[in-house]
């Protein structure tokens, strides 16, 4: 008996409790159509951006990644058929908006001399082409998030 009446007080506690949350939820509705924004950050930056970003220098190891401040860096990678040559690769994401200007990448590249790395400069169509791969992969995700 007393086992039964400690359950029912406890599922009318979480029932009141429920109502009374469910009155916080209240204001404007937003349409269905925001949900694929071009401005999606719940992660500190555009969620579209961050993840192309992620996927197009996935072959690389990562040495940081920090989603609130949209800045992704990845570590030195060698190129297996260009082992005298390595690349270390920046990113950041500038703005909550899906938008060309809101991307950065800035790359490193080094050249082994005399049993050295030393730098090299990097061709800038190199950076082009990363910021055209991660802009591509970012409105293609936006374009199948929305349907």
């Amino acid at each position: 008996m007393a086992r039964s009446s400690v359950s029912k007080t406890a599922l009318a506690a979480a029932l009141i409790a429920l109502t009374a949350l469910s009155a916080c939820g209240g204001g404007k509705e937003r349409p269905k159509a925001d949900l694929a924004a071009s401005r999606v950050t719940t992660i500190g930056v555009n969620a579209y951006l961050w993840r192309a970003a992620l996927d197009t220098l996935s072959f690389m190891p990562m040495a940081q990644a920090d989603s609130n401040g949209g800045v992704l860096v990845t570590d030195w990678y060698v190129n297996p058929a260009v082992p005298n040559e390595r690349m270390k690769v920046t990113v950041t994401i500038l703005d909550q908006d899906l938008r060309a200007d809101a991307l950065r990448v800035a790359a490193s590249r080094q050249l082994m001399q005399n049993g050295q790395w030393a730098d090299a400069p990097v061709q800038a169509a190199t950076v082009q082409k990363l910021e055209e791969i991660i802009l591509t992969k970012a409105r293609d995700l936006r374009r199948n998030a929305v349907g």
